[in-house]
């Protein structure tokens, strides 16, 4: 079976380590999350809480939501924005290792979180491609998540020989499916690639370029998948994903390349040629310009300037 773009994306995305627990909150509390990296989530068992991401409103998460924050902003947590809010981690003694932890004495809402660290320095520009906060909350979705989240919050409250390993695969499990209702429900209207895949357009062109990423790819021939004009269909493409086709190829080339130099170990004039570049010195060029470093020294594991986003 042949991947599909976000299969491939989060393929990329080795997760590294993985933490949850829940916490049963009493009346009056605010909590204080810095910046982290990787992905938080929370899927919200009973009662209702309120999440502001810095710089975005502040959204309310009713009993059976569900919410991812893949780009590591500081965010807040409160059953009352006015109040003070205090460190999450000095108080609730964070991570939570599986455990659970009360707050005030409980019983106002009770909460299974979690958190994924993922492998590889181009991470960080994965995650860059994501919305800031992933927000399920239609019935449907809450439905579709509900014996995923059943399941996870059973393996921390009886923990069972292999209880870890069936909890990070669980956890896998509600990441891409929240990602995939998140395409379904709600995802027309932004900008970047998860949005562009919810159009069918948009999505057979990516798709195309995923699946044959070393091809000479024009514009034209890319319009053709997506049964478009060339010229509609590159305003358009730059509209929804927020880059230019051939920019968009060339960044996916790219951690496609980071991926296989770090974890592969193969070389630059294997690398070169299977991802269309005619040159050893065009492909290097390409690569240091997206991942901030020559592919040499991405090669052997030393440190990379940060990569744009």
């Amino acid at each position: 079976m042949a991947m599909d773009p976000l299969s491939d994306v989060l393929s990329l995305l080795k997760p590294r380590s993985f933490m949850s627990g829940g916490i049963d909150y009493g009346p009056d509390w605010a909590l204080r999350f810095g910046p982290h990296d990787g992905i938080k989530y929370q899927a919200m068992l009973s009662g209702s809480c309120w999440l502001q991401v810095e710089g975005l409103e502040p959204v309310r998460v009713e009993a059976g939501d569900c919410y991812l924050l893949p780009r590591g902003l500081p965010f807040r947590l409160a059953s009352d924005l006015s109040l003070p809010p205090m460190d999450a981690h000095e108080l609730l003694k964070l991570p939570l290792n599986g455990g659970m932890r009360t707050m005030n004495g409980g019983g106002q809402c009770v909460a299974l979180g979690g958190h994924f660290a993922f492998e590889g320095r181009h991470a960080p520009m994965l995650l860059g491609m994501l919305p800031p906060v992933v927000h399920l909350r239609s019935e449907a979705d809450k439905a579709a998540m509900r014996w995923s989240i059943e399941r996870l919050m059973r393996e921390i409250r009886d923990p069972q020989p292999g209880g870890f390993l069936i909890a990070q695969q669980l956890a896998h499990l509600l990441l891409v499916q929240a990602l995939r209702l998140h395409l379904n429900d709600g995802a027309a209207g932004g900008v970047g690639w998860l949005f562009a895949l919810a159009d069918r357009q948009m999505s057979a062109a990516m798709s195309a370029m995923h699946a044959q990423p070393g091809r000479r790819w024009t514009i034209a021939e890319l319009a053709k998948e997506a049964a478009m004009s060339r010229s509609t269909f590159a305003l358009k493409f730059r509209r929804t994903v927020g880059a230019s086709p051939m920019d968009y190829l060339t960044r996916w080339r790219m951690l496609l390349a980071a991926d296989r130099l770090g974890v592969g170990g193969e070389t630059i004039a294997t690398l070169a040629p299977a991802l269309g570049y005619e040159s050893e010195s065009a492909f290097s060029t390409a690569f240091k310009r997206v991942m901030g470093c020559a592919p040499r020294h991405y090669g052997r594991g030393l440190d990379a300037a940060p990569a744009p986003t």
